[in-house]
């Protein structure tokens, strides 16, 4: 972050020998826009220094031929931004616990390279929808995967990060306990929190962070409401996903990171749906702007931070 943040205050809980604390914002930029030119200037529009990579024009990351991930690559690097973390199909909504886990490894193995030229070592997984397994059979094979995936990723010098969405241990924070558990411990796994995951999945966000704060090493920021059996989502901090209060344990259970905004407003991916792109890129702006109101008032009036449209600093 640069030095032009303006005075603000929360308590610090910084590592011990750290004299900084910082937690930049960012976003899935291919919700503001499919092609990179208009990720990269979402991204500048809001003062960011960051990006989260999940596709680019409409191809995951690990399907982009090697020129034209070279390519978004210098690109990323000529604007100044960084990628804290790649999101990949791992375990994912559309990846059943019955995919072929050979192919799993294959894309963690594409990944795990172009993490390393985007200077990252996060990667996004999930933990596998069942397929019609017993649950304790779904169980087995969630753990038997995360143990050989995290063993790999170990190998390739890739940090896992599990998200609270689809699969065994999404909505249940034992779960993903277990996970880290199978994986060997922290070295190379840890999690990712999603503030709006819980409309969708049937859980309170809050209730859910309280058990896993210490393990989370990034945040998704999503609000949302549920109706009956629809989930309408919001601009962050008009919904029900308890933002202020998962922001403010984040912050008393000393996180360091990014919170990138992943809105679902205007594109949601699992729906196939993409809004026109000026309404994208407007809407995505939007949320980025909530994000930064919300976390400028958490942190107010207490000691020690900085806040700047880059994110807070202690």
């Amino acid at each position: 972050m640069s030095t032009d943040l303006s005075p603000r205050r929360i308590t610090s809980h910084s590592p011990p020998g750290r004299t900084e604390r910082r937690i930049g914002y960012c976003g899935i930029t291919d919700e503001a826009a499919a092609d990179l030119a208009g990720q990269l200037a979402a991204a500048r529009e809001l003062g960011w220094q960051a990006i989260e990579l999940r596709t680019v024009d409409g191809q995951p990351l690990d399907l982009l031929s090697r020129p034209a991930f070279a390519r978004a690559a210098a690109r990323i690097a000529e604007a100044g931004l960084t990628v804290p973390v790649v999101a990949s199909r791992i375990g994912g909504w559309a990846r059943p616990i019955s995919c072929d886990l050979d192919q799993e490894l294959v894309e963690l193995t594409v990944l795990a390279d172009r993490c390393t030229a985007l200077g990252t070592r996060y990667l996004r997984i999930m933990s596998y929808p069942n397929d019609a397994l017993p649950e304790q059979e779904w169980e087995r094979e969630v753990l038997r995967r995360i143990r050989v995936l995290a063993r790999r990723a170990a190998e390739l010098g890739v940090v896992l990060l599990h998200e609270n969405c689809s699969g065994w241990a999404g909505r249940d924070g034992g779960r993903a306990l277990r996970l880290l558990d199978a994986a060997g411990g922290t070295d190379h796994f840890g999690l990712l929190f999603d503030t709006g995951n819980g409309a969708a999945h049937g859980y309170r966000p809050l209730e859910l962070l309280r058990t896993l704060a210490p393990y989370v090493r990034h945040v998704q920021v999503k609000d949302a409401v549920r109706r009956g059996d629809q989930v309408e989502y919001r601009v962050p901090g008009q919904g029900t996903a308890e933002l202020a209060d998962c922001l403010r344990l984040l912050l008393d259970t000393g996180y360091q990171g990014h919170l990138s905004i992943e809105p679902h407003l205007v594109h949601r991916p699992h729906e196939g749906f993409r809004a026109p792109a000026a309404v994208c890129r407007a809407e995505f702006a939007a949320c980025g702007q909530a994000l930064r109101s919300l976390a400028e008032a958490v942190v107010a009036g207490e000691p020690g931070w900085r806040t700047g449209p880059e994110g807070l600093a202690c």
